[in-house]
């Protein structure tokens, strides 16, 4: 195995060079200035008290520019870091598969494949299971990458070198000139604003979702096919191909207009429309590729009577080709094949089907015509001798056309449920219906939606509605001719956020037809509840209950094939209810809606959002997937990729490969091989420690003073004007904690390195469990840690929070709060459940100390801290000053330095 050598000897050649850089574009004295700095934060990592009162003092000290060139420093050595520990992750993927071979690698598809001959697993249950999967991660532009996409960039080119010099035969030269790019690159990071002077737009912030299409995973994608393919008929070789399409993916970047009023009807038909640009530009350069590598020669090899057929109505058809293909060989056949194609796609690009009339000649229609071309190639090549040119050059543009289709990701769109109401009850009362709806109970909303459904197309026309119900409008307008112009599998779920009965749904089909003229809501068109808060959590099956008991709903999913898709908040759920309440509120919610659904003949389809940070459903995905309950994935899943974990998972195509393969791989498992149920008395000891939790965290968040002690003891005001997303932190723009978003509350706890909405209330429910319970509680604890792969992930993801929570730091953020006695009550509260969670955790897994288990994890952090240190000192010094010149922008941009310094740092943002 490889050990950490090679880690070790990337750090210090990146280290060595940043110093390099340092001394030439700062000077020999900032550079023994960040050197003194580094020097004293390690001693006082080490215990070293006198050390720690020297590195404080030698900050308070120091100017603005000095203290710029410091969190620079630090800020860039941990994006190098980053990269020497992702190359490193690499290298260990590699030697792990090279040592298992020919057995399949630990959390791989052939594994689960191979797990499931094992445990009996028949090949009708299997053919079932594949015809049923779906994994669908879905990108989103959440204000949590605070990287420019210009840094980005360096970075990519700095990882590319640090592969090249893996290379076991590089010739001196060749890594002398490896050195020179990387002193190039370093010294181009250091001279590059590191921070964006303005928020991106939200025409930006797609362009960065996209580019991740086209760097990684359009190559990558039939990697997985491939792999799915050859693991299956490893282990069950009377499945014959071709497999279903059971990974694709999603995007609600240019879609999401929930309290971003950036993202307006324009800018998501703009969307559409570059999602299906990039899809056929990608088309053509494969095409162009294959044309220039498939010279197969008739005289050679026949081709077969059907794609003969189809060349000779091709050129009847199509005259405009003849003199295109006039030019080529008369004996390669399969040039011309793909030459007309190539004439296709670019007729298919030249007409934009929402603005234009007819096609133009020749254009593809839709994704599935190009599908049949490639199939009538493949299947001549197979009929004559070609089958491995089929399976090595076309195959994978075949995956790829199943996939990407014309659109590349399919575009969700989501809203609050408030601005559906605005709308509705504004041309509800502008028809005369004489209600004023917003008022009604739940049964007389539902009532009065499906009474005027058949009108509700002439109360559009008749109202002149206010600029937001008009945007409202223009926005499902939109949607109905995109699913015509594009096909419905452009559009995805429209998510209504902040869902809390069967009336918001509803409200969402009332207004679609509203909008188009309709009487009934299109097949195509899903609306997805996202239930988020703990109530809406609890109250869910009862909702998806009541709804599926309409006729008119069960009608409409009837015509949908009887599928529901419902998403499920993890950020806003811990941000309400704190970390258990939360986690344990997701479980019993999705296990519940599933018995609800089975009742009414419903499928259901859960989507995750998950976001990066581990007070927002962040850890490993995989493990997250084995932690759901039995029979909620039954082989479907969609999950939300947002902010900085996109650059984690996607800038590196080894990496890329290896989270999907692992969430493949966790999807597999807990489909065909799902877990017991867990057993009654376990459920009612999480009943009662998420209550005693809930309970715990709520009494801390309505304490006195509580907001005063978040204000000063975070860098939430610094967070929150951080230009790093189109979307504002607040939904409306009052000064209420229940209109902030989850991500600046999370980002601000994580970057004062208290992180408590990963793990604050855990300690306070297993106490008052093990108090009620007696000594069998502690006992109970721990069966229930061996035996339940939920309760497992909930203790591991604590104890990652714990180990990244620092007391000694949070307690200097504490420090910048001007009441002492808020300051000192509400410290104490935080401190107590810091111990008390941790020693219980200990307790209940029988480690010595936290992560002891995940050794290198451990080991991570510790290397980590004494770097992170110094950007956390400088971000209270500079807090301290900002606040009392508010406007002073270079204290501000130095602020956004170390915000962006300390989420390198820790490797997580919000």
């Amino acid at each position: 195995m490889v050990g950490d050598q090679p880690l070790r000897r990337d750090v210090r050649l990146l280290g060595d060079l940043l110093g390099e850089v340092l001394r030439e574009q700062a000077g020999p004295e900032r550079f023994a200035l960040e050197e003194e700095v580094r020097m004293l934060a390690r001693a006082r990592r080490a215990g070293d008290a006198e050390a720690a009162a020297r590195l404080r003092a030698l900050l308070e000290t120091l100017d603005l520019p000095a203290l710029q060139v410091v969190a620079r420093a630090f800020t860039m050595f941990f994006d190098l870091v980053n990269l020497a520990e992702d190359r490193h992750r690499v290298r260990v993927l590699r030697a792990r598969e090279q040592a298992a071979h020919p057995q399949p690698r630990s959390e791989s598809i052939a594994e689960a494949f191979a797990r499931m001959k094992a445990a009996g697993l028949s090949p009708e249950a299997v053919r079932r299971l594949l015809m049923d999967l779906s994994v669908e991660p879905v990108f989103t532009a959440h204000p949590t990458e605070a990287k420019r996409r210009t840094v980005r960039g360096i970075l990519g080119r700095i990882r590319a070198v640090l592969a090249a010099l893996d290379a076991p035969d590089l010739l001196p030269r060749e890594r002398e000139d490896l050195l020179r790019r990387l002193r190039a690159e370093i010294t181009a990071l250091w001279q590059t604003d590191l921070t964006r002077v303005r928020r991106p737009a939200v025409t930006d912030e797609v362009e960065n979702g996209l580019s991740f299409f086209v760097r990684t995973l359009w190559s990558l994608t039939p990697r997985l096919y491939r792999d799915m393919r050859d693991a299956l008929g490893a282990a069950y070789p009377e499945i014959a191909d071709p497999l279903p399409v059971f990974l694709r993916f999603g995007s609600w970047i240019g879609g999401d207009r929930d309290g971003n009023p950036r993202v307006t009807a324009e800018v998501t038909a703009w969307t559409l429309q570059r999602h299906r640009e990039v899809a056929l530009s990608l088309h053509l350069e494969q095409a162009r590729a294959l044309f220039v590598a498939l010279g197969v020669s008739t005289r050679q090899a026949p081709i077969s009577p059907g794609l003969a057929r189809s060349l000779a109505e091709a050129l009847e058809r199509w005259p405009a080709l003849r003199e295109r293909l006039a030019r080529l060989s008369p004996y390669e056949a399969y040039r011309q094949w793909i030459a007309i194609i190539a004439w296709r796609l670019e007729q298919t690009m030249a007409w934009d089907p929402m603005a234009d009339g007819a096609p133009p000649e020749g254009a593809y229609r839709s994704a599935r015509e190009l599908v049949e071309d490639l199939e009538r190639m493949q299947e001549s090549l197979r009929e004559n001798r070609g089958a491995r040119i089929a399976e090595g050059l076309l195959w994978d543009w075949w995956i790829q056309a199943r996939v990407f289709g014309f659109h590349l990701a399919r575009l969700d769109v989501r809203q609050e449920a408030r601005r559906h109401a605005g709308a509705a009850a504004e041309l509800l009362a502008a028809g005369g219906a004489g209600v004023d709806f917003q008022a009604l109970p739940e049964p007389e909303r539902v009532a009065v939606l499906l009474e005027t459904l058949p009108q509700a197309a002439g109360l559009a026309a008749r109202a002149q509605p206010s600029p937001e119900t008009a945007e409202t409008l223009a926005v499902f307008r939109l949607l109905y001719r995109a699913a015509q112009a594009y096909g419905p599998e452009a559009v995805g779920p429209y998510l209504i956020s902040m869902a809390r009965s069967p009336s918001d749904v509803l409200m969402v089909l009332w207004l679609m037809c509203a909008a188009n003229g309709l009487t009934e809501p299109p097949a195509f068109f899903q609306a997805a509840p996202l239930f988020e808060s703990i109530a809406t959590l609890r109250a869910a099956p009862a909702t998806l209950e009541a709804l599926f008991a309409l006729p008119f709903y069960r009608a409409h999913l009837a015509r949908q094939g009887d599928h529901q898709i419902v998403m499920v908040g993890y950020s806003d759920s811990t941000k309400d209810g704190g970390y258990l309440a939360a986690v344990w509120a997701l479980y019993r919610a999705q296990a519940e809606m599933v018995r609800a659904a089975r009742a009414h003949g419903v499928t259901l389809t859960f989507f995750h959002g998950r976001g990066g940070a581990l007070g927002r459903g962040g850890g490993p995905a995989a493990r997250g997937i084995l932690g759901l309950p039995p029979q909620a994935v039954a082989g479907r899943l969609r999950m939300t990729e947002q902010g900085e974990v996109l650059a984690e998972r996607y800038d590196d195509p080894h990496i890329a490969y290896r989270h999907l393969e692992q969430v493949l791989w966790a999807t597999l498992l807990v489909s065909a091989l799902p877990g017991p149920e867990p057993r009654p008395e376990w459920v009612e000891a999480m009943e009662e420690m998420s209550e005693a939790a809930y309970r715990a965290y709520r009494e801390l968040l309505e304490a006195p003073g509580f907001l005063t002690y978040f204000q000063y003891a975070t860098p939430i005001d610094g967070v929150e004007r951080l230009p790093i997303a189109s979307r504002p932190a607040r939904r409306r723009p009052e000064r209420r904690l229940e209109e902030l978003r989850a991500i600046p509350w999370v980002f601000s706890w994580t970057q004062s390195r208290h992180l408590l909405p990963g793990w604050f209330g855990l300690g306070s429910g297993i106490e008052a469990f093990v108090r009620r319970a007696g000594a069998l509680g502690w006992q109970r604890l721990e069966e229930m840690h061996r035996g339940w792969p939920f309760f497992r992930v909930v203790l591991a993801d604590a104890a990652l929070a714990l180990a990244k929570t620092d007391l000694g730091i949070a307690r200097a953020y504490a420090e910048l709060v001007p009441d002492a006695e808020v300051r000192e009550a509400l410290w104490r509260r935080i401190e107590a459940e810091y111990h008390r969670t941790r020693q219980a955790l200990l307790r209940i897994t029988g480690l010595p100390d936290l992560l002891e288990d995940i050794p290198w994890l451990k080991r991570s952090i510790q290397v980590r801290n004494p770097y992170v240190d110094p950007l956390n000192f400088i971000q209270i010094l500079l807090l301290r000053r900002w606040r009392e010149q508010p406007e002073a922008e270079a204290l501000q941009e130095a602020l956004w330095l170390t915000i962006q310094g300390v989420a390198a740092g820790l490797r997580t943002t919000g």
